[in-house]
């Protein structure tokens, strides 16, 4: 993977936190509108750089959150309204 740059650090941040409740993104989505060329750099930058953020409104295209943050994730999102069956994000409903 290309080295990631402040700027674009700074710009997934930038969309993450433009997330309104009730809402959600993918790695996909976040890593398209940053022009950045793949979903896995967008949940490197969440792993190392997103205590401060929404972080759980930004899911895998699948709606399933990862399972080790499954349960806390989707509690959060669920307290937001977000649509949830069967440990899976309305994707059609709630993304951005």
């Amino acid at each position: 993977m290309a080295a990631t740059t402040e700027e674009q650090v700074e710009r997934v941040r930038a969309l993450v936190a433009a997330i309104p409740p009730g809402r959600v993104a993918t790695y996909g989505d976040i890593a398209h509108a940053a022009g950045l060329s793949s979903a896995r750099t967008v949940g490197w930058i969440m792993r190392t750089d997103s205590a401060d953020l929404p972080w759980h409104r930004v899911i895998g295209a699948s709606g399933r959150p990862s399972p080790h943050l499954a349960n806390r994730q989707l509690r959060l999102l669920a307290e937001e309204g977000v649509p949830i069956a069967d440990g899976r994000v309305d994707l059609r409903t709630a993304r951005l």
